[in-house]
């Protein structure tokens, strides 16, 4: 096992994995931009290290500056948390060249899910059910126009390297696909620096249900269930929950069973998560992302499983802590994200924090960096606390998750407490009964746009 893990993050996913690793007996080492100096995940780690101003680029991005720091620090293995590094397998494979472990996946599978050209193909040769569309990346207006006339409109044009919704466009009709193609290049192209797009089928109402896979690299994989997270706003995850709503048991072993083979047959190691929209009774792949999610807390409240310390018994070349029958589904669990943010107009509220409680009581779990006295960077992602909360059925886990809400106090900006607040109220919430447009279509009602 290792004695330092150094934690290429930031923020309250730097605190999981130094409480993870201190719980192990390992010690931690932080890295921090000039903005990060007073964080809570520097104060509490072994040893801290600047590695740079405030910019993403020249701190949490800077692979030599993150090299040296564990170089100089000793540590054994680097731990990326999610965001940032995490899914960039040049950055694992630098990671491993200096004689580091990688707390991750395999480079060449982040590589290949990184891609979702390749990806796409990669999950049909392992047996996951896909979105119809096309069989690599569009390379002229004429053979888009015959996929989408295979498929039917409306379609998805997508950016091959993207995510968080750059690069996607909807495209209608025949009419309009020239035009919505070169403004997906050209997102693409800026956010990404690649300009690959291709093309799927078009879902009209689904919900996004994800699979969370581990793997010990060795051919053999387990699934911890499922997440729904369809309550999204512009492709951003709000809530989540596990189990989904709309998930039997019996779909829960079927489709488990199906991801957890396709991991094992790939070799996969460690974390990961399919994703897949899900409509009229059908799973279809979009996606995997090849690290910790930030939801993770759900999947660990409902199974009783540290994701965390599995992922650093595997990098250290352990087995897999459990077998699949081993892991029971007990219960329901909700996590809020909860971002310093208007909860209307969702402008970015950063400042300081003048007064701060978080709410306690049986399986209420908060996941934050935030202290009074503490100042929110505008540098970063608006994300600055998770509340978790775990209860013995849905209905019970929403009591206890309004109550928690209630106690929550982050004073000194706007948050997006009063957002979960009302959507606990709504009766389509608390039946169940929502998809991917749900949040977008309610928050328009709500502001009457």
């Amino acid at each position: 096992m290792f004695n330092k893990i150094l934690i290429a993050n930031r923020g309250e996913i730097a605190l999981r994995v130094h409480r993870a690793a201190h719980e192990m007996g390992i010690k931690t080492v932080a890295v921090h931009s000039t903005a990060d100096a007073d964080a809570m995940h520097v104060r509490l780690a072994d040893e801290a290290v600047c590695i740079g101003p405030p910019s993403a680029t020249d701190s949490y991005l800077n692979i030599p500056n993150i090299i040296a720091a564990a170089e100089i620090t000793h540590a054994d293995a680097i731990h990326p948390g999610y965001g940032f590094l995490s899914e960039n397998a040049r950055f694992a494979e630098i990671v491993e060249l200096h004689k580091l472990v990688w707390i991750g996946p395999k480079p060449e599978h982040i590589r290949i899910m990184g891609d979702k050209v390749e990806a796409k193909r990669t999950a049909a040769g392992l047996g996951l059910p896909l979105v119809p569309g096309s069989d690599g990346p569009i390379t002229s207006i004429d053979e888009a126009l015959k996929v989408a006339d295979e498929i039917g409109y409306p379609v998805l044009v997508k950016a091959a390297a993207g995510g968080g919704g750059r690069g996607m466009k909807v495209v209608p009709d025949a009419a309009s696909l020239e035009t919505l193609i070169a403004q997906a290049r050209s997102e693409a192209k800026s956010a990404f620096g690649d300009d690959t797009v291709y093309l799927e089928k078009y879902l009209g109402n689904p919900r996004h249900i994800e699979f969370q896979v581990f793997g010990d690299g060795n051919g053999h994989a387990v699934h911890m269930g499922e997440r729904d997270c369809s309550l999204q706003r512009r492709h951003q995850k709000v809530l989540e929950e596990a189990p989904s709503p709309v998930i039997s048991a019996a779909q829960r072993d079927e489709m488990g069973g199906i991801v957890a083979n396709a991991m094992a047959k790939l070799g996969y190691r460690g974390a990961g998560t399919i994703e897949f929209l899900y409509e009229e009774g059908r799973f279809y792949f979009i996606e995997m992302n090849t690290r910790l999610q930030v939801e993770h807390p759900v999947t660990e409240m409902v199974t009783g499983l540290d994701l965390v310390r599995e992922q650093i018994r595997v990098a250290a070349g352990e087995p897999l802590s459990v077998t699949q029958d081993q892991i029971e589904f007990r219960g329901h669990a909700i996590e809020c994200r909860i971002n310093a943010e208007d909860p209307r107009s969702f402008a970015p509220s950063p400042g300081k924090v003048t007064d701060y409680h978080a709410p306690g009581g049986l399986h209420v779990r908060v996941d934050s960096g935030l202290y009074t006295g503490y100042n929110v960077p505008p540098y970063y992602d608006s994300l600055v606390s998770k509340l978790i909360v775990y209860g013995s059925d849905r209905e019970g886990c929403i009591r206890r998750l309004r109550r928690a809400l209630e106690e929550y106090v982050i004073g000194g900006f706007k948050t997006t407490i009063p957002l979960h607040q009302a959507l606990l109220e709504d009766p389509e919430f608390l039946s169940g009964d929502y998809t991917i447009k749900w949040l977008e279509e309610w928050l328009a009602k709500d502001t009457g746009q």
